[in-house]
């Protein structure tokens, strides 16, 4: 596996090398050229039309991970929706970019902490939201355990759901664990999978 950064030749950031010293930085047409099956490409998301090219080199066959010097739930699920299994800041410490290069090459998800919540509830709507809800997805959950999932589905963070169930947020994790447990999931992300019937990696996150 190939670690490849395509991206501008200003946005060369050595931290990149620093994390994979093999990598190798490409501009977008020699990735199309080089990027294959297996490799793991981290496309820069100031380059023209970024998301054809992830779509495009997801089609070859390698994972994709999206870099932003400004992340933004919007561009973390444009990310998503093109074919990418992350997004993270261009500029991350070389322990993070391996810790997704880990989850992501595990067919995991990797999305910053404070953008998963927006990320979660805009994929439910997505895929549908409480139209496509499947009442035997909840049926061995509790009303309270039912109440925790949908509001995390719809992307409420643990501290909204406390101010909206009048609980605190201990308790909300409580309770996103024995939903986690009894549905067996691992993470935010694929409760939104489980609850609108779609296929489920059990790769952990690592979040």
């Amino acid at each position: 596996m190939a670690n490849v950064f395509v991206c501008s030749g200003r946005d060369e950031v050595p931290r990149w090398q620093e994390a994979f010293a093999g990598a190798v930085q490409v501009g977008p047409d020699q990735a199309r050229a080089r990027v294959g099956a297996g490799d793991l490409a981290w496309v820069m998301s100031n380059l023209p039309g970024w998301s054809e090219l992830v779509a495009g080199l997801r089609r070859q066959g390698a994972t994709l991970v999206v870099m932003s010097y400004l992340p933004s739930s919007r561009e973390a699920f444009q990310a998503l929706d093109a074919g990418a299994r992350g997004y993270v800041h261009a500029l991350s410490p070389p322990e993070l970019f391996r810790q997704v290069e880990l989850v992501t090459t595990h067919q995991g998800i990797w999305v910053p902490p404070e953008l998963l919540a927006r990320v979660v509830g805009g994929t439910f709507q997505a895929l549908g939201g409480e139209v496509r809800l499947q009442d035997d997805v909840l049926a061995e959950l509790t009303e309270r355990e039912r109440a925790v999932a949908l509001a995390v589905a719809r992307g409420e963070s643990n501290k909204e759901v406390a101010r909206r169930l009048d609980i605190t947020e201990r308790t909300v994790k409580a309770h996103l664990g024995a939903v986690f447990r009894k549905l067996g999931i691992r993470d935010r992300m694929q409760l939104v999978l489980r609850l609108s019937h779609q296929s489920i990696s059990l790769a952990d996150p690592g979040q």
